[in-house]
This record gives C-alpha cells, structure tokens and sequence, in this order.
C-alpha cells in the first residue's frame, strides 16, 4: 500500500497512540482525519479532525457518508476500566470495553468497507492487545474485549480479502500511554508501533506485534498454559481510566 496516495481515518487521535498514527500517516504523505470524541488534541497542520463517538450508530453512519474517499480505516478508539470479570465491582466497565473495543471497530469497519471498496479498495487496521491471546486477570474485562477483537479481525479478514481490503490486527504489549500509566514495566513508545504499523501496511503482514510483544506471543505459541500462569501475576494498571486513543 503507497502511504502516499491514501486517505486515512483513524479513531481516538487525539492522544497516545492514535495520535502517533495520525502524525506518522501524515508524515508519510497520507490525508489523515482524525477522530475522536472531542477536537482538542487533533488540531495539527494538514490532519483534518472528526468529532465521532465510535459507540454511537448515527454519528458512525454520518462519518462514512461524508469521508467518501477514506482508503484506510485505523480502529484504535479504546477504552480500559480495571478490574477482573469477578473483581469488578458491576458489569459496567465490561459493558463499556465492549461497546468501544469491540462494537465499536465493527460498526466503523461496517460502515466504511463500502467505501473502501468503492475506491478500489484499501486496508482496516484493527488496534487489539497482546492480552488478546491471554489475560492479565486484573485486566480481564478489558482482555476479554480484546479477544473479542482479534477474532473480528481474523473473521472480517477472510470476508474482505475477496473485496480487495486487508485487514490487519494490531496487537501490542504495554505503550508508554495513559492507558499505562499505572504499568511499572517496559513499555514501547507510540511512535515505534506506528512505524511498525507503517511498515506493514507497505509490505503484506497481517498481524503486527511490535517489540516485546513479539516475543510474548511466541512464547504464548510454545507454552499456553506457562504463558497463562506467568501473567496470573501481573498486576493491572493502578487506575482506572477512559479513553479514545492509546492502547
């Protein structure tokens, strides 16, 4: 895919991640939009911002019809809320990682795999987790909606692929974002998994594990089960938090 000659949208630009993406896009010669739920943070030279909340049917469908020349769609809109599928105190905050994690991603690729195809087509990316393959419990919810993610991308994969769109799963551990501020460990920058992002959408990879992520699933692939019970003990960020743009 030439960055060059494509018209980008991403979701939950304004900070984190999303913004890397935009920025990295943009550097490389693409017409960016920008979404998010609020303008503040997306106001940069040749970036067009979009006001979208991605849980919101009539605003996803208003988006599509109006970027009609949208050749890449980045799904990185997301939302984290501590706690385990038991520990938590409510349903709510699952509720919620599903609507944005999950829901979301499906209704914008939904809505704007038309219109990719109509332009000749293009890529989605969909922004899943390394937690997509197994959980950190006190991130469960969080994990499960990931999962849930990953699975949409391997699905909508062999749907699109007929239609002349790739569609590639984005699946980093810990980023140095808000998300993960509560995270003591390594964590990779923004920018090194946009240039990662870049990279694949040049060549023909499919699913991106940028940095340590790499080797986490390979060590998922040789051992599941050891792999389970070494994250058992990993500690959730210590606070809670939403958000639209870092994963």
């Amino acid at each position: 895919m030439k960055i060059e000659n494509t018209t980008a949208l991403v979701t939950g630009a304004n900070r984190g991640l999303g913004k890397a993406i935009v920025d990295a896009l943009a550097e490389a010669g693409a017409t960016v939009y920008a979404a998010a739920r609020s303008d503040r943070g997306t106001e940069r030279p040749n970036i067009v911002p979009v006001t979208l909340d991605v849980t919101e049917p009539g605003a996803v469908a208003d988006v599509a019809a109006r970027l009609s020349e949208v050749t890449l769609l980045v799904n990185n809109a997301g939302v984290l809320v501590r706690g385990g599928p038991i520990s938590a105190p409510d349903l709510a905050g699952a509720r919620a990682e599903m609507e944005v994690n999950y829901f979301g991603s499906l209704a914008m690729a939904r809505a704007f795999a038309p219109v990719i195809e109509r332009n000749g087509g293009g890529a989605i990316v969909n922004v899943a987790s390394i937690l997509a393959h197994v959980p950190i419990p006190g991130a469960g919810t969080y994990s499960a909606s990931k999962a849930a993610a990953l699975s949409m991308t391997q699905a909508m994969r062999a749907e699109l692929a007929p239609r002349g769109i790739r569609v590639i799963g984005l699946l980093p551990a810990f980023v140095d974002t808000d998300m993960a501020a509560g995270h003591s460990g390594i964590k990779l920058s923004p920018e090194a998994v946009a240039a990662d992002l870049l990279d694949a959408l040049r060549g023909d990879t499919e699913d991106i594990y940028p940095g340590r992520a790499r080797e986490l699933v390979q060590a998922f692939y040789v051992d599941p089960k050891g792999y389970e019970r070494q994250l058992a003990n990993i500690p959730a960020p210590s606070h809670a938090t939403r958000q639209a743009a870092a994963q």
